[in-house]
């Protein structure tokens, strides 16, 4: 019987082992942007192009590679960060397993142009599909030069099933993040299909999150510090106002290495015990620094995951000074249990003690004069007079009138509409009694009268004090790409300088107190395709924010208004989400039970 076993081939096999490093474009991304951060580079450059499908750029200014590594650094498990197995358990550096770059060459049109300081040129390498094709000298600048192009050539049922471009940037974008909190020391850009998304200078780490993530949450960050013998734990998390019912600014590093932690996501979670909605998550900025020998990385092809020694100890410590912060800034109360000089200090001035050579200080004594009597004549505090004129006073007002003021108007509960106790109305129309939802019928009346159409716009009102909302880079080029559609749908808003959005009016039916969150939701999807694509996720967003409106309470001459709005409309019984409007009571049914 012949043998039936064999090794693969090389191509077969960085295919393989690409489907656990190489999941989509931002795979590369994080692959690359970590690549060049390990050479030392002070500036770094993104660019993709279709959300990374077609085009994954990464230019450093880096020590770059010799022509021999350049080759070298495409062959499987070929790497400069560790040399034996010892230096896997005290890894200093982003990458270490050699087998990023194999991987993506394989499924990937990759190029690399390359330079180190000390040569007069550099070296061009071209690999397609795993496969070797060139390899040439080039003038280029130093450092490292990556392009990945047409990812998932040559695997078309891997390419099939990357999700749409919002999606796929959307990652690309949460890669870029993650590697640029990490490294607020260093410059980073980000282009997509030639325009720029984020320029992010040197600076702190507080300049760094709000270059990212916009001027608005700086005001609520709280930082946080606490530098024991075996950890440093340092960040920033927002007040509960900054709180979100969506996970996305939920970031932890250990060691500049982005990680994910439930346990630990769940130690954040426990310090804002009590401060929190249910369903609200923190948004948080935590940087663990500790041994490297005390932690293993090495778990995950993407490193994302990683042990700690002292899990256990990190978590409370994780816990309890976020608690301690929270109170500083008296967000939750805090009990400090260390003495202060300088209270002491004051205190001594403040009540300095008198013959007492020992320093303790004396709490003052209460004197009670015992022949105090107020009702005598002499003492002139309150005089016969007085007292007959509080008693005339007490008896007018014993025969005042009582107030007619009545919340519950029996013209509430008249034959035509009334109001139940549980937010509901009953409506007599025509020989029908019919339950009323006021919210969902106000919900669908709004949106009817706000549908955007060619021939004219949506009705606005104007703001009696114009809005400012801050946009970070993100939404600052959603803005420039969707402004043009904004007056159709009510809005009257203009740039009025750097990052800052003036509002002046808004659609009705738009609370003032809602504007700030509708942008937003707004502004959150990346890319609008086309005019159609963008009306319906306004629609969306405006049916969302519209079902907030609470009717559990109001007058009756505005359910009265209501409801004729309504009638003209036809009385639709639904909305187009398929819920009802309202039910018919079955009266008769009642009566039976008499």
């Amino acid at each position: 019987m012949s043998d039936i076993i064999q090794l693969l081939p090389d191509h077969v096999a960085n295919q393989i082992a690409a489907g656990e490093v190489v999941q989509r474009p931002a795979s590369i991304v994080k692959e690359l942007l970590e690549n060049a951060i390990d050479a030392d580079a002070s500036k770094i450059e993104l660019i993709v192009r279709d959300a990374g499908k077609n085009l994954i750029q990464v230019v450093d200014d880096g020590k770059g590679m010799s022509e021999t590594d350049a080759r070298m650094a495409f062959e499987r498990h070929a790497t400069s960060k560790i040399r034996g197995t010892e230096d896997i358990f005290k890894i200093s550096t982003k990458g270490f397993r050699g087998e990023a770059l194999a991987s993506i060459a394989a499924v990937a049109q990759v190029e690399l142009r390359t330079k180190q300081k000390e040569t007069n040129i550099g070296t061009n390498i071209y690999i397609e599909g795993g496969v070797f094709q060139f390899q040439d000298p080039v003038q280029t600048s130093e450092g490292s030069n990556f392009l990945v192009k047409n990812l998932f050539f040559n695997v078309p049922a891997r390419r099939k099933f990357l999700k749409n471009n919002n999606i796929e940037f959307r990652h690309v974008i949460d890669e870029f993040q993650r590697v640029a909190l990490a490294h607020e020391n260093l410059e980073f850009s980000l282009f997509h299909d030639d325009e720029p998304v984020f320029r992010l200078r040197k600076g702190s780490q507080m300049q760094r999150i709000v270059d990212i993530f916009g001027r608005k949450l700086q005001p609520q960050l709280i930082p946080i510090k606490e530098d024991i013998i075996w950890c440093k734990l340092h960040g920033f998390v927002a007040k509960p106002e900054g709180a979100k019912k969506t996970r996305g600014e939920q970031f932890i590093f250990v060691n500049g290495r982005f990680f994910k932690s439930p346990y630990f996501n769940k130690a954040v979670q426990e310090a804002f015990e009590g401060l929190l909605l249910p369903g609200y998550i923190p948004t948080f900025f935590l940087f663990l620094e500790l041994d490297p020998e005390k932690i293993d990385v090495n778990i995950h092809p993407q490193k994302t995951e990683v042990k700690f020694e002292d899990e256990h100890l990190i978590f409370a410590l994780i816990r309890s000074t976020i608690k301690r912060s929270l109170g500083i800034y008296n967000v939750a109360p805090s009990l400090d249990f260390e003495r202060d000089p300088q209270l002491d200090e004051l205190m001594q001035k403040t009540f300095p003690s008198k013959g007492n050579s020992s320093g303790v200080i004396k709490m003052p004594e209460i004197v009670v004069d015992k022949d105090y009597n107020p009702f005598l004549e002499e003492r002139g505090v309150i005089r016969q007079t007085e007292i007959q004129n509080l008693a005339e006073m007490y008896h007018q007002n014993i025969s005042a009138e009582p107030s007619k003021i009545n919340l519950f108007e029996d013209e509430d509960f008249d034959e035509d509409l009334m109001r139940l106790p549980n937010g509901y109305w009953l409506f007599n129309k025509g020989d029908r009694t019919l339950m009323l939802d006021l919210g969902r019928m106000h919900r669908l009346f709004v949106s009817e009268n706000n549908k955007p159409t060619k021939k004219g716009t949506t009705n606005s009102h104007a703001l009696l004090f114009s809005l400012e909302y801050h946009m970070n880079e993100i939404e600052k080029n959603k803005y420039k790409s969707i402004k043009k559609y904004l007056p159709e749908l009510g809005f009257d808003m203009k740039i009025a300088h750097e990052s800052v959005l003036r509002i002046d009016a808004v659609p009705e039916g738009l609370k003032e107190t809602q504007v700030m969150k509708f942008l937003e939701d707004l502004f959150d999807i990346l890319d609008y395709k086309t005019e159609e694509e963008f009306t319906q996720y306004y629609q969306n967003q405006w049916t969302k924010m519209q079902s907030k409106s609470r009717f559990d309470f109001i007058y009756k001459k505005d359910a009265e208004q209501l409801i004729k709005d309504f009638t003209a409309l036809g009385f639709p019984e639904f909305l187009p989400n398929g819920k009802r409007c309202f039910y018919e009571v079955p009266f008769n049914d009642f009566k039976n039970k008499f």
